[in-house]
């Protein structure tokens, strides 16, 4: 690598827990291979690269391991909290970031304990019916039929990346899950670049609405996403779409993920009716843990 890359870890306070991120500041310099070669060495599910934009305030590129990516939360979170510690976003409370997802607005405030936190409003939410088998799709993530949820449909989503979403019954599940993301292009053949996203209802934290495991779409080079910040905003809209829908004009929910790989971390979800669709914008932290390279 020729380049700082600084490593924060989103959806926590805590070194060592949440989602690990390499930010690259000033990356107007790099060209795809670049900072696709880059983000294959440090090897985290996302290394977010920030660019001048001359439509908005910055512009943010996302890549795994194996390529870029649309759009990614915990990347976004990791980025803004690396530009405001280096004083580029000296009491800017309001961003607007370009991304191939859109154009979002960023939102952040300090904390009594000087720690910043950051809303993000997300693409508007779509929906696709999953059409394929049940039985394979459980297997696939190490579990038989009878653990998937019957009640609520299995549904591919978006709020700027697609991922499936499969309700699970029991929290009990979750620890047994073990992941083929190999098998995962024949199972989901309507997107076979798709990530799959197991939720259930039951939850470690009190305070927490719904559990959740991200896995790997296997094109990224990673097998799992502690704690996903954009695959939770759709979870919000699928939650208030399929199973709270008769919620007044706001929701709020707070998603668990990561505690099964030990880098457990928390995302806010606000979702707004609006008449056809939601807003949907989720919160969350970031913590500095190092500089690679």
């Amino acid at each position: 690598m020729e380049m700082k890359v600084y490593h924060y870890d989103a959806f926590s306070k805590i070194p060592g827990k949440g989602n690990p991120a390499g930010v690259v500041l000033e990356a107007d310099h790099l060209n795809v291979e670049g900072m696709q070669k880059i983000a294959s060495q440090v090897g985290f599910n996302e290394t977010a690269f920030v660019m001048k934009s001359e439509v908005a305030d910055i512009r943010l590129r996302y890549f795994t391991p194996g390529h870029e990516m649309d759009l990614c939360g915990h990347g976004t979170m990791a980025a803004i909290c690396a530009l405001s510690d280096h004083q580029f976003l000296t009491e800017r409370a309001e961003i607007r970031v370009e991304t191939k997802a859109g154009i979002l607005t960023i939102k952040s405030k300090y904390s009594k304990d000087g720690q910043i936190w950051m809303t993000m409003q997300q693409a508007p939410p779509v929906f696709e019916a999953f059409l394929g088998s049940r039985a394979d799709l459980a297997q696939v993530i190490g579990l038989a039929d009878q653990d998937l949820a019957d009640g609520w449909p299995i549904m591919y989503g978006s709020t700027g990346i697609w991922t499936l979403l499969v309700p699970i019954k029991k929290l009990a599940s979750f620890q047994k899950m073990k992941s083929d993301n190999y098998k995962f292009p024949a199972i989901l053949q309507a997107m076979p670049h798709t990530s799959i996203h197991p939720f259930c209802l039951e939850t470690i934290d009190a305070s927490a609405t719904m559990h959740a495991r991200h896995f790997s779409s296997p094109f990224s080079g990673t097998i799992e996403y502690p704690v996903t910040g954009t695959a939770s905003g759709v979870m919000g809209a699928y939650y208030a779409k399929f199973i709270a829908s008769d919620f007044d004009e706001s929701l709020d929910i707070v998603v668990e993920q990561g505690v099964e790989v030990g880098r457990d971390g928390k995302v806010m979800v606000h979702i707004h009716k609006k008449e056809i669709t939601y807003d949907i914008e989720i919160t969350g932290t970031a913590v500095f843990v190092g500089e690679i390279g």
